[in-house]
């Protein structure tokens, strides 16, 4: 696992996040997108820092004693270190904080890397959007985890 520092994103950030949409997704973010949600209340972004510089992000919108994950981005190089579980539950601890105790999202029905990481997180389930996903055309499963508060408890220590 990468000794990574998680933080709060902001405005100085949201140049090298768009960088890392354009590198992790089809459909990237703007720039402009990323920044306008530092203005919205509901919305809390974090970004992950090793050796000064930020290797991944995420961000969700919290209200109504639910979060809903928004985005979730791991620089390709350093994937596969466990960095990916790290900010998940960095974001799960923030909502908690939020009085948040229950946390959604919605992933690529091919993504089968992070389903698992999801999945191994508590996640289940809950449903599917058919044709979510413009570019391709494929579904997006939402998922669902009601209790994050077990969740933190039951995983290792970091």
């Amino acid at each position: 696992m990468i000794d990574a520092i998680f933080r709060d994103m902001t405005e100085r950030d949201t140049h090298r996040i768009a960088a890392l949409e354009k590198l992790c997704f089809r459909t990237p973010w703007t720039e402009a997108s990323i920044r306008g949600e530092l203005h919205n209340r509901l919305a809390h972004y974090q970004v992950a820092e090793y050796q000064k510089e930020i290797v991944a992000y995420a961000g969700m919108w919290v209200f109504l004693g639910e979060a809903h994950i928004t985005n979730v981005a791991v620089a390709p190089e350093y994937r596969r270190q466990g960095l990916g579980r790290a900010i998940m539950l960095h974001m799960m601890r923030t909502a908690l904080s939020y009085k948040a105790n229950a946390m959604t999202l919605e992933v690529r029905e091919t993504n089968l890397a992070a389903q698992a990481l999801y999945f191994a997180l508590g996640f289940t389930k809950a449903g599917a959007r058919k044709g979510y996903y413009s570019d391709t055309g494929e579904a997006a499963w939402i998922l669902w985890n009601t209790d994050l508060a077990a969740t933190i408890d039951t995983q290792p220590a970091e």
